[in-house]
């Protein structure tokens, strides 16, 4: 990925950053909708089945997060290195 980043523009970089804390930012409000509301079903509803495997999902999709964060400090450090 390092080789990648060196290959593009900063303009490019600047956008690729933008979009992915819109991404990380979206996916963070999604999840906690989807996590409260699966929290709440499987307390007050009686057919918890539904409400744990949705909860599962919902954890398994928080995974994606650390990796947009590694890449948005990737591109964060190439651009600090790009201005020096």
């Amino acid at each position: 990925m390092e080789n990648n980043l060196e290959s593009k523009s900063t303009k490019e970089l600047q956008g690729s950053l933008k979009v992915l804390k819109i991404i990380s930012i979206a996916l963070i409000i999604v999840i906690s909708l989807l996590l409260s509301i699966t929290i709440y079903g499987i307390l007050f509803k009686d057919n918890n089945a539904t409400f744990i495997a949705l909860f599962v999902v919902g954890v398994s999709c928080a995974a994606i997060l650390p990796v947009q964060f590694i890449s948005m400090k990737k591109i964060k450090t190439e651009l600090n290195s790009r201005e020096k």
